[in-house]
């Protein structure tokens, strides 16, 4: 019999393993791509299309989890995710066309938008189902620090795994953790407080069900101000992680020191595990949840001005630990304010949606700032990326003035 406890037991182990499956290849990934002969430009357009595959499967496989099941969508994208990692691996080995990792990136993405969504979704509902009576901040505030803490152990180790054999090694790994992955869903996730939709039909099904998560998801005010704030935050911390590799090797001074972008993988780590820590505290800080996401996204930004000028090693990296830090504690906040005004047949889609928005921030704010880094170098690029950050606020005081229920 399933209980709350063991419905955030499953719901950790997951984010765990999809975390350190992930963080494997998330310390040296722009390294990777340079080693394979690509450009900042060329690297970070690669990582456009990475981005544009979750733009277009976003919704398609939120619907497929709302029509389907969260459960099937889950394993469709453990498996997919591990076939276009191999393929992303093969990329590296033939020095292939950037045309083949313009394919194997919107692969990858297709494999992450099974996931986004979906695993939020099901625990939302079984842990509806069960009868929890706990807060869903405290939940997710544990997720953030489950997947800090994969982040960290799986970061680490692929840094010194690239240095002690090569990089395509840590791709390897997390080709085979995301089979364990899999696995572990199939014999231990379960659809509860929601049932599949198996109709005759199936497209009809996903047609309507797509309607509603648009009534719902865009058309309801509080939940549009919140997504339309989203392309500008997701799509900065989209490039601020990746570009922190070759930048802060460039201020240690040497490009082949493969561990130090471990250690900086690490860091951010570290702060995603203190931002769920300290995610209630500051949430108690606030009357409003709106309120907590307008001050974190106003101070992150001012943290990356002070990036942009920072001259030393260290220096850098603790600010990029104390941006890291407030990124991380206003996600629990943020989703449970969503949370809290999506229905649940519904749900995994406008989650989906909502991800897609912040997805599609990366296309064209990656490449941007990448080519800012080729021309006028890494340092301006992230005093242009806190402009982006500064950007997102007026959809927040926005979403303040709706005054939803779950603020």
């Amino acid at each position: 019999m399933f209980r709350p406890k063991n419905i955030q037991g499953i719901y950790l182990y997951l984010v765990f393993g999809n975390t350190l499956a992930a963080s494997f290849i998330w310390g040296i990934n722009t390294l990777f791509l340079l080693d394979a002969g690509l450009s900042n430009f060329q690297a970070f357009l690669a990582n456009g299309f990475f981005t544009l595959g979750m733009v277009m499967f976003e919704v398609p496989t939120g619907v497929v989890a709302d029509t389907f099941g969260r459960r099937t969508s889950y394993l469709l994208g453990a498996f997919t995710l591990a076939v276009s990692t191999a393929l992303y691996l093969l990329m590296w080995q033939i020095h292939g066309p950037f045309w083949g990792w313009a394919v194997s990136s919107i692969l990858l993405g297709l494999g992450f938008t099974f996931f986004s969504g979906a695993l939020e979704a099901w625990l939302v509902d079984a842990l509806k189902a069960t009868n929890f009576e706990g807060s869903l901040d405290s939940v997710f505030a544990k997720g953030q620090i489950a997947g800090g803490s994969a982040m960290l152990i799986g970061s680490i180790a692929g840094g010194i795994i690239a240095q002690l054999t090569n990089l395509g090694v840590p791709y390897i790994i997390r080709a085979a953790v995301l089979l364990l992955n899999f696995a572990t869903a199939f014999f231990f996730m379960k659809d509860l407080g929601f049932i599949p939709k198996k109709g005759e039909r199936p497209f009809t099904e996903m047609k309507k069900v797509f309607k509603a998560s648009i009534d719902h998801g865009f058309k309801n005010p509080p939940v549009r101000w919140v997504m339309l704030a989203a392309p500008f935050t997701v799509g900065v911390s989209f490039y601020i992680f990746y570009a922190l590799q070759p930048f802060l090797l460039e201020l240690y001074g040497d490009p082949k020191a493969y561990w130090i972008a471990g250690l900086v993988a690490a860091i951010a780590a570290s702060a995603q595990i203190a931002g769920g820590v300290v995610g209630p505290w500051i949430k108690r800080m606030f009357n409003k949840r709106t309120t907590a996401l307008i001050v974190c996204t106003f101070l992150t930004g001012l943290i990356l001005v002070g990036v942009s000028t920072a001259q030393n090693f260290w220096l850098a990296l603790i600010l990029i630990f104390i941006w890291g830090l407030f990124f991380a504690s206003f996600t629990p906040i943020r989703q449970t304010y969503l949370n809290g005004i999506i229905p649940s047949e519904q749900r995994a889609t406008v989650l989906s949606f909502d991800s897609l928005m912040g997805s599609s921030g990366g296309i064209v704010i990656q490449p941007v700032l990448g080519k800012a880094a080729d021309v006028w170098g890494y340092a301006t690029s992230y005093a242009l990326s806190s402009l982006f950050q500064f950007a997102a606020l007026p959809f927040l005081f926005l979403a303040k003035r709706t005054k939803a229920e779950s603020d």
